[in-house]
């Protein structure tokens, strides 16, 4: 089976490097699977479950935004913040969505529906404990 490579970096650390038979991912524009030769996509990220096959693995990580760029051989997720599924609790979600509360006190009312959006979305983290 073809593979992609496959890395996902945070501002605090590389989480993973490794080639995946498909990633699936949650884009702000819908949630979608790359795989080998994936047509060329830059988007944004929504907070939310991105998933990793590897083989007979599954890896799991929650992201809370940020950006995916996939070619037909690679794709690199650039996430604002991201943890292993496993790492991840209730308290841990609670912190997000504390964060995602006060980024919401702070925005303009341009920007009020999309921190609304993503205040929601983190919150649907709660689901995935």
């Amino acid at each position: 089976m073809a593979t992609i490579q496959f890395d996902l970096v945070s501002p605090e650390r590389k989480l993973a490097s490794l080639e995946a038979s498909e990633i699936q991912i949650p884009g702000s524009d819908g949630d979608f699977t790359a795989m080998a030769e994936h047509a060329p996509v830059l988007t944004t990220l929504k907070p939310g479950l991105l998933s990793v096959k590897v083989g007979n693995d599954l890896m799991e990580y929650i992201v809370t935004g940020g950006f995916v760029e996939i070619s037909g051989s690679n794709a690199s997720v650039l996430a604002e913040e991201a943890l292993p599924r496993n790492e991840v609790d209730t308290s841990v979600i609670e912190g997000l969505i504390e964060k995602a509360t006060i980024a919401l006190e702070d925005v303009t009312a341009d920007n009020k529906d999309d921190a609304e959006k993503r205040l929601a979305d983190t919150k649907a983290l709660l689901s995935l404990i």
